[in-house]
């Protein structure tokens, strides 16, 4: 039988709605999200959840900054490894959380908020938190560079290691091997930090 509403706490309810959303994302992709199929996956109305999420944005802001934290997990191990190899780990990492979680992985980027609604603190910092790990080498292998070379130097290295995961998860790499991919970030890191070093 179906809990009642009085059976679990605020807490207890956002979780099981992230828990159902995040079902419905792996099982049928970010078109079929939607407030009433999570409430239906719950046992709960559609109302009871704006009571938990301010608006759908909401909700998908909350999906993607516990996916973030997921990634951030799966970099966890690399931390402390040589910066040149430290940034490779990582870009292999990438690969592969988005070869494991594809869904999820597609909607940091595929969801669109209005212009006028200001992301949440916690997922800012998650976003900030990723490009700290890619900063960190960066800074070590360049100590005289300024912060704000630094933050370039990460965007502009990891915008090129996320399209390589874009396109290998569309099968648009055009190339037989299946390990391209990895290759290919590896490839994209030691280019880039030798033309930037040098």
């Amino acid at each position: 039988m179906m809990a009642r509403r009085n059976d679990h706490s605020r807490d207890e309810l956002q979780q099981m709605a992230l828990q159902a959303a995040e079902r419905l994302l792996d099982e049928q992709g970010a078109e079929a999200l939607s407030t009433r199929k999570i409430a239906a996956a719950i046992g709960y109305s559609v109302g009871s959840l704006y009571q938990l999420f301010r608006n759908y944005d909401d909700l998908c802001w909350q999906i993607n900054s516990r996916t973030l934290q997921q990634l951030l997990q799966a970099l966890a191990p690399h931390d402390g490894k040589p910066p040149r190899e430290a940034l490779k780990a990582y870009a292999l990492g990438y690969l592969q959380f988005a070869g494991q979680q594809p869904q999820r992985w597609s909607l940091l980027f595929e969801h669109r908020s209005p212009a006028e609604l200001a992301t949440p603190v916690e997922l800012d910092g998650a976003i900030a938190q990723l490009f700290g790990l890619i900063e960190q080498p960066l800074a070590a292998l360049l100590p005289e560079q300024p912060a704000q070379e630094i933050e370039l130097a990460a965007r502009t290295l990891w915008s090129g290691v996320h399209g390589v995961a874009v396109l290998s998860s569309k099968d648009k790499l055009f190339h037989a091997d299946p390990g391209s991919a990895g290759r290919m970030v590896t490839d994209l890191i030691d280019r880039y930090l030798d033309g930037w070093r040098g």
